[in-house]
């Protein structure tokens, strides 16, 4: 029982991983004892993150923008030359966008499903062979995408494109799970309210209403995003595939 939620020495990257949801799963990994990769699109925040990081563990950064089926394979090249296994791969790259339905046009849907989606699947595709590199069905590498509460259920802002675009991403980690086992378990996590940069306006506005409304009654902490990480990537999590786990106190229970 002593290493059953260990992921000491496994190799980690998460992509998003230089703030929000994506920081806090790395910091666990980190904790955790993996040498950790982090790729984000501002290459400042993702190296100044992976320094700090670096005094407790191994965190490295790679900047890359995933919007792009290119970039994908760009990052994917360079995992490759750095390592030759990929133990687990973190898809939390993400964007949202917010306006009245009568404004949404073509840009709002093309830049949140070039990376919310198409960026999930490319990535993932391209780093097959080093999740393979590895794998055996009793020690399976691990695919964990980042879906949200809000592709489960309605959301209360316009977000149209984002919440689409997450019902997108759980669907697709249920046919990835079914392609790539038994070697490879593909689950999502689906976060309710965390204090990040994308939440950080609407928690302004509404957040003391949201903590009450949900079951548990707060907001989610970093712990909490890591936990569930944390599970899904150990051999606790080894026959745990094409879930998708809410992590929101319980809102997704709500009607």
């Amino acid at each position: 029982m002593s290493d059953l939620f260990s992921v000491q020495g496994k190799v980690v990257l998460v992509t998003g991983g230089s703030r929000g949801i994506g920081e806090m799963i790395a910091r666990g990994f980190v904790a955790g004892g993996a040498k950790v990769y982090i790729s984000s699109r501002k290459a400042d925040v993702c190296e100044a993150l992976a320094k700090e990081l670096s005094a407790e563990g191994t965190c490295i950064a790679l900047p890359a923008d995933l919007s792009s089926e290119a970039e994908c394979q760009r990052l994917a090249n360079e995992i490759a030359s750095r390592e030759d296994h990929l133990d687990v791969l973190v898809n939390n790259a993400g964007a949202t966008w917010g306006a009245p339905m009568v404004d949404y046009d073509e840009i709002a849907f093309e830049r949140v499903l070039a990376l919310n989606v198409k960026g999930v699947f490319h990535l993932t595709k391209f780093l097959r062979p080093l999740l393979d590199a590895a794998a055996t069905a009793d020690e399976p590498s691990r695919v964990i995408n980042i879906g949200s509460i809000d592709g489960i259920h309605v959301p209360a802002l316009e977000t149209y494109a984002y919440s689409a675009s997450k019902a997108a991403v759980h669907q697709l980690t249920r046919h990835m799970a079914k392609a790539m086992a038994p070697t490879i378990t593909v689950n999502a996590i689906a976060p309710g309210p965390f204090e990040s940069k994308m939440m950080k306006a609407t928690l302004d506005a509404f957040g003391d209403a949201i903590a009450q409304a949900a079951p548990l009654k707060r907001i989610g902490r970093p712990d909490d995003m890591a936990g569930a990480a944390l599970f899904l990537a150990s051999r606790a999590g080894a026959y745990v595939t094409g879930v998708i786990l809410p992590v929101d106190g319980g809102i997704a229970t709500l009607a």
